[in-house]
């Protein structure tokens, strides 16, 4: 091979490595931005059932009974204003009261306990749905060529947001073997 040849060949090398560089870089914005969007999401859902706790607790006390009811509120003001900082444990605390709530409680209204219900699903879905942001971002950033070139390396990591929410069991399907 000529010089040329080579120096054609090193320079082809080099706009690929940018090509792919610049790639991951748009590729590592965009998930910056799908865990910032995912998050403002997770919150207003956090925030959203715990006010709708909140909310059954305070208005109809006296069905729920005034333990339940005051673990209730309790557990949303904790999970609105978590006292040690820790969200995941206040969030969890509330998880759990709200779904230990039956399905029915006379004197209060099927609407307002489906209402919860369904914030809780939707905050649980909301949690996948970040996870899922958090987990791609760590995944492309983890990668050899990324932390070679140090690509995203002064912004931190985000973290996951683990909570229960009774979505991690996986029911067995009509075409899933039994074990």
């Amino acid at each position: 091979m000529t010089p040329d040849a080579w120096l054609l060949l090193a320079a082809g090398v080099v706009a690929l490595l940018l090509a792919w560089t610049a790639w991951t870089l748009t590729r590592l914005r965009r998930l910056e931005a799908r865990v910032a969007r995912t998050w403002a999401v997770l919150d207003d859902r956090l925030r959203q059932r715990a006010d709708l706790a909140a909310d059954l607790a305070s208005e109809h006390s006296a069905a729920l009974g005034e333990e339940r009811a005051g673990r209730l509120k309790t557990a949303a003001h904790d999970a609105r204003h978590p006292l040690t900082g820790d969200r995941e444990l206040a969030e969890n605390a509330l998880g759990r009261e709200v779904r230990a709530l039956p399905h029915e409680v006379p004197g209060v209204p099927a609407a307002t306990l489906a209402a919860l219900a369904e914030a809780d699903g939707r905050m649980a879905l909301a949690r996948r749905f970040y996870n899922d942001a958090v987990r791609d971002t760590h995944l492309l950033r983890q990668r050899r060529v990324p932390r070679v070139l140090r690509l995203h390396a002064d912004r931190p990591l985000p973290r996951f947001f683990d909570v229960e929410d009774g979505l991690d069991a996986v029911p067995l399907g009509a075409g899933t073997p039994r074990g």
